[in-house]
């Protein structure tokens, strides 16, 4: 599928080629970011044929695909909301493993207002973003929103409390001629830009600065330092501060999609990509130091160490766990309740754990052959050992 209608826009994009596939990453954290930078999963694929590439390698893809994966050879790990748009909305997708983030959001105010807490906001000015791209998903706003509602209800408060500024942008830089200069990886973009520092990043500090209004939803942790570290800001709530895991929205956990014809056509290729997500998810859970002054470089962390401090307790191998489930069906229920979607779907049902579960089985045999053939005479398969007479 080369190309793709939406709301009367055609999409573009490379034609499918089996022999290669394509990946994008969020700058977030997720074993694919730091993939990235090591190439794991290009050595696996590599193994079955497969040439792995990022998505912005080659002309004829503009960023598009990231947000509404109008290419079928294509994976995507990045914020949830998208992909529970393109799953929703667009086309349909198998959602292959997750990385949960325990973030939830703050409620950011200038530092020396008189504002210490949500009650002092009453009658006061919120900022909400609002994209005018019709195409993808505004997952911005779905995360300032939800974010902003939540604070305000666990302190006994409703919108009607305050007053919500729109700012309205137009959003459209995604098939731009300028922003379509091919690069080989993500991580070239952020050679490019000081995106810890870049406003662009963080689009409504400047009208909280500016006093258009008197607070803004940030995440927790990220972003959050590096605003607070300019002394002008301050935090007056923390949805991550709370023990409810249903209040830790803030567009996670990250979700890792491919196309159901990805699935169905070659399963081997999926199959591949999750081994190798698994041993990546391995090193940086035994490595965390080094995984974050990778993600460092990627995510909006005030800098490694705090990046470290974010991904410590993270279990970085990719996983499709209830309680991860649970958290994407609070969000997606969130985005349909609010009109981020038309349609509803099973988070349970969307999920696609087989690709997972041979992946670990084949790693599982690989490592029986490489330790029984240190010890044994012959390598032997994992089946031979369960069946072996033991005493």
């Amino acid at each position: 599928m080369a190309t793709m209608t939406i709301k009367g826009k055609t999409m573009r994009s490379v034609d499918v080629d089996w022999s290669e596939f394509y990946y994008t990453n969020c700058p977030l954290v997720s074993p694919s970011n730091v993939d990235q930078e090591i190439g794991w999963v290009k050595e696996e694929l590599k193994k079955i044929g497969v040439a792995y590439k990022f998505l912005r390698s080659t002309e004829e893809n503009d960023w598009y695909p990231h947000y509404v994966h109008n290419l079928d050879n294509l994976m995507r790990y990045g914020g949830c909301a998208p992909a529970i748009h393109t799953h929703a909305d667009i086309r349909r997708t198998r959602l292959i493993g997750t990385t949960h983030v325990y973030e939830g959001g703050c409620m950011m105010v200038r530092a020396r207002d008189d504002i210490f807490n949500m009650k002092d906001l009453k009658g006061k000015k919120v900022g909400l973003s609002k994209s005018l791209n019709v195409i993808k998903n505004d997952w911005w706003r779905f995360q300032e929103e939800q974010g902003i509602e939540l604070m305000l209800r666990k302190n006994g408060m409703t919108r009607e409390d305050v007053e919500v500024v729109e700012f309205p942008y137009p959003d459209d830089w995604y098939d731009k001629p300028e922003m379509l200069t091919p690069m080989e990886n993500p991580s070239e973009l952020w050679l490019k830009r000081d995106h810890k520092h870049d406003l662009a990043f963080r689009p409504l500090e400047t009208s909280l600065l500016e006093g258009k209004v008197d607070a803004i939803y940030t995440q927790s942790k990220v972003l959050q330092h590096i605003q607070e570290q300019t002394s002008e800001l301050k935090a007056i709530e923390n949805l991550a501060l709370y023990p409810d895991w249903t209040l830790q929205g803030a567009n996670v956990p990250a979700t890792c999609t491919v196309s159901d014809v990805a699935c169905e056509m070659h399963p081997e290729i999926i199959v591949a990509l999750m081994k190798a997500m698994i041993k990546v998810g391995r090193w940086a859970n035994e490595h965390k130091h080094a995984a974050a002054a990778i993600l460092n470089k990627q995510t909006y962390y005030l800098d490694v160490e705090d990046t470290y401090e974010g991904i410590k307790l993270v279990d970085m191998v990719p996983g499709l766990s209830p309680y991860n489930l649970e958290a994407l069906q609070v969000n997606k229920d969130f985005m349909l309740s609010h009109g981020y979607i038309e349609n509803d779907f099973d988070v349970f049902e969307w999920a696609a754990p087989e690709f997972l579960q041979q992946a670990a089985k084949e790693l599982l045999e690989e490592e029986w052959k490489v330790r029984s053939s240190a010890r044994l005479p012959a390598a032997t398969s994992l089946a031979d050992a369960m069946t072996a007479r033991l005493g």
